[in-house]
C-alpha cells in the first residue's frame, strides 16, 4: 500500500519544517541572525491515465486522467532576507550595517567569509577582528595610544589622540553584495562563503553602489519572529500527528485484508 510510503515522507517533512524552526528559536538573540523557512516539493507522478488520452471504449480525449502522487521531498532551507532591528550598545567597535551588504573577514585559511555581525575586537595588535579573531578587511590596525576610535556612515574609521586636535584616518572599511544572497553558504560562526549559486562578491563603500550604512554603536538584532515560529511548529506538529494518523489508518485496512478468509 503506497499510502504509508507517502505518509512516510510527510512525517519526515515535517520534522525537517520542526528542526529549521528549532535552529531559528535558538538563534533569535543571535547578532544579525536571518530566519530560516523549509521549503518543500512533492515527488514524482505514477501516470496511470494520461490526461489528452483517447478513452479505448468511445474513442473519446480523457480530461484529467489518474495521476497519484508518491508523497513529498525537501526543496530548499532558504534564508529569509529581512533586517533585524538596530540596538544601541554605545560600543566603538559595535557596527550595524543599515541596508545590504556584509563585512568581509579573512579567515586562517585565506578563504573570505562574509558576516553581517558588527561585535568587532581589538586583536593585541591593535587589529580590527570578530569575536573569533578573524580580520576584517582590509586589516586596519588601531594604535595603542589612541584614545577613542570614531566610524562614520561611509566606513571610515578614524583614531583620536590626547595630544592631538584632528583625527587620523586609519583607513576605509567596505561592504560586500551578492546577485543572490540565498545562494551563499552558511559555515557558522554569523559566517558565510560565495558559491557558484551566490555569484562573485561586489565590494564597494558604504553607502555607495546600493550597499547599506554603517552604525557605530548598534549591532543588529535576530530577525526571528518568536510568535510565528511558534505557530508554525504547532502547524508542523499537527502536520505530523495527521501524517502519523494516515499511517495507522493505513496498517489498519492492511490488517483487515490480511484477516479476509
Amino acid at each position: 500500500m503506497r499510502a504509508l510510503q507517502i505518509a512516510a515522507t510527510g512525517m519526515s517533512a515535517q520534522q525537517t519544517r520542526v528542526e529549521v524552526i528549532s535552529n531559528n528559536l535558538a538563534n533569535m538573540s543571535t547578532t544579525g541572525y536571518n530566519a530560516r523557512r523549509a521549503e518543500f516539493a512533492d515527488l514524482f507522478y505514477q501516470q496511470q491515465t494520461r490526461p489528452g488520452t483517447l478513452s479505448s471504449s468511445d474513442g473519446t480525449m480523457i480530461p484529467a486522467g489518474v495521476q497519484l502522487g508518491l508523497g513529498v521531498r525537501p526543496a530548499a532551507v532558504s534564508v529569509q532576507l529581512s533586517q533585524g532591528t538596530l540596538s544601541r550598545t554605545g560600543g566603538d567597535l559595535d557596527l550595524a550595517i543599515d541596508g545590504y551588504g556584509y563585512l568581509e573577514v579573512t579567515m586562517p585559511s585565506g578563504v573570505s567569509g562574509y558576516t553581517r555581525d558588527g561585535g568587532l575586537k581589538r586583536s593585541a595588535d591593535g587589529e580590527i577582528v570578530t569575536s573569533d579573531g578573524y580580520t576584517v578587511v582590509p586589516g586596519i590596525t588601531i594604535p595603542t595610544d589612541a584614545s577613542s576610535v570614531a566610524i562614520n556612515n561611509d566606513g571610515e574609521v578614524y583614531a583620536y589622540f590626547t595630544n592631538q586636535v584632528q583625527p587620523q584616518l586609519l583607513g576605509q572599511l567596505t561592504l560586500a553584495g551578492f546577485t543572490n544572497e540565498k545562494g551563499l553558504q552558511a559555515i557558522g560562526s554569523n559566517l558565510f562563503i560565495e558559491t557558484e549559486a551566490s555569484g562573485p562578491p561586489q565590494v564597494s563603500t558604504p553607502g555607495a553602489d546600493g550597499l547599506g550604512t554603517v552604525r557605530q554603536g548598534y549591532l543588529e538584532e535576530s530577525s526571528v519572529d518568536a510568535v510565528r515560529e511558534i505557530t508554525e511548529l504547532i502547524k508542523a506538529q499537527r502536520g505530523y500527528e495527521m501524517n502519523a494518523k494516515v499511517i495507522t489508518a493505513a496498517d489498519e485496512m492492511l490488517g483487515a485484508t490480511v484477516q479476509i478468509r
